[in-house]
């Protein structure tokens, strides 16, 4: 005797998408969307070149994610879709702008595929050495790709507990440091410190105050994936309010994750101190109260967050993916879904082109593989950018069409939106000055090239579609 599954609820009308996502999944999504690798592993680079300033940097660019956060989610909450910003693009700014910033947007998150796959690879390889790094890469690629393919509950369940411990590292590592801080752990030889570590090594700017925008563009991108829960939201089964919650709750999130964390690291070690960029800061703070096997430790939590962040990346490509062939702007297959509401399609394109980057991170290392880098280096940018030029639009679309949607609110409309933009523009611009190797000036220069030719792209094929008579009107409509 066969058991017959009841399938879940359809989501968006007709999309093929299932509600499969819980609370409890979304609700760890949303907040392990702020946590990623970077955290842990780029905020000692950020630390050294700003000293305990770097807290300013993270407050800033903190501030800026609650702003787009608040723009987005103003925007999902009002029309909860699988396509989220590029969607809303789509409709405020024309096709071609919802066609661009869709396809750089899964560009970058299939480039973020293989520097994780790879990342991951190295500390397996290092626990494991008998399987080879490559080996462990194609590993975690194939079990991630597997737990996409089955469920979109597959994948919630997964980023459940990936999140979950990234959650619970990161709040003893606050809990732990905060106590040494004030000399209250148990067995820890740690000086009761308290915060003079902030201004003990040459002043709380040691490096000056220009320091502080060094420090931004160095954490800016770590702030990548806050974004993910909107397009999450379109597949549980009350979007709506999912999307207003995890809205709101952007601002502690961002407040206890990101600038507690930092603050327990530039308290507890001496911004100065080469174990911040030998072992890194978090390893550098648990190692200095007396914590054994601190770096073994980190290495456990930062591959969790890893393989959370690949996790999470191949779904919100393949989402992505899903909404452009939804629109008619990707192959009709990828807008296509399995009985299970699985863009079976979607993910395997994606999975692909994340095994050819992979391939070119172990061929090309300094060539090819570098300029797909640097290419999707500055598209995070360019996205908050897209984002806050449709809310300005589509707050009237709304407002017109249906007031009554508009149960979560931009701050102060329409002043903080093109503050926002300025302060974005204003970061693009201070990249330009970072002439390194592979730096800022690299970054920006080759994702506006890229972004440049797949405008140039849309826009021919759209006036080739309307010359066609095949040309489809923008669809995303406020339901």
């Amino acid at each position: 005797m066969t058991t017959t599954v009841p399938k879940s609820p359809p989501t968006e009308p007709d999309s093929g998408l299932q509600a499969g996502l819980k609370n409890r999944h979304l609700s760890m999504i949303a907040i392990g969307g702020v946590i990623g690798a970077g955290l842990f592993v780029g905020s000692g680079s950020g630390i050294a070149a700003a000293g305990p300033g770097i807290l300013i940097s993270y407050a800033l660019v903190g501030v800026l994610v609650v702003l787009v956060m608040r723009m987005l989610g103003e925007m999902a909450a009002a029309n909860p879709t699988s396509g989220s910003f590029s969607a809303y693009a789509d409709r405020a700014m024309g096709r071609w702008a919802g066609f661009t910033i869709g396809w750089l947007y899964w560009f970058f998150w299939v480039v973020v595929l293989a520097v994780e796959a790879t990342a991951g690879a190295k500390i397996l390889a290092g626990w494991i050495p008998a399987v080879p790094q490559w080996g462990w890469a194609l590993i975690v690629m194939v079990v991630l790709t597997a737990t996409n393919l089955v469920s979109v509950s597959s994948y919630g369940e997964f980023e459940f507990w990936f999140a979950g411990i990234k959650v619970v590292a990161i709040t003893g590592f606050i809990v732990v440091g905060g106590l040494a801080i004030f000399g209250l752990l148990p067995g820890s030889d740690h000086p009761a410190s308290g915060f003079s570590n902030l201004t003990a090594h040459g002043g709380f700017l040691p490096n000056g105050p220009g320091a502080i925008l060094t420090g931004v563009l160095m954490v800016v991108f770590s702030f990548m994936g806050s974004e993910i829960v909107t397009l999450a939201a379109g597949e549980t089964a009350n979007p709506r309010a999912a999307v207003t919650k995890a809205t709101n709750s952007v601002i502690w999130r961002i407040a206890v994750f990101y600038l507690g964390s930092i603050l327990i690291v530039v308290s507890l070690v001496g911004w100065d101190d080469p174990a911040i960029l030998k072992d890194g800061s978090y390893v550098a703070a648990l190692s200095s109260v007396g914590i054994p096997h601190a770096g073994e430790i980190m290495n456990a939590i930062v591959l969790t967050s890893v393989l959370s962040c690949l996790n999470s990346g191949l779904y919100t490509a393949s989402r992505m993916a899903f909404s452009l062939g939804r629109r008619s702007d990707a192959p009709a297959a990828f807008g296509r879904t399995t009985d299970r509401g699985v863009p079976r399609s979607a993910i395997l394109a994606s999975v692909v082109f994340g095994f050819v980057a992979v391939a070119f991170n172990y061929l090309w290392p300094d060539t090819v593989f570098q300029f797909l880098l640097n290419s999707s280096g500055a598209i995070a940018l360019f996205v908050w950018l897209v984002i806050c030029f449709s809310q300005l639009r589509m707050r009237k679309i709304i407002e017109r069409e249906s007031p009554e949607k508009l149960v979560v609110r931009m701050w102060l409309y329409p002043y903080l939106t093109w503050a926002t933009i300025a302060l974005i523009t204003f970061v693009l611009g201070y990249m330009l000055t970072d002439t390194a190797d592979g730096g800022g000036r690299d970054q920006v220069v080759l994702s506006t090239l890229v972004a440049l030719a797949v405008v140039v792209f849309a826009v021919v094929r759209q006036r080739r579609a309307v010359r066609n008579g095949t040309h489809t009107p923008d669809r995303v409509t406020v339901s």
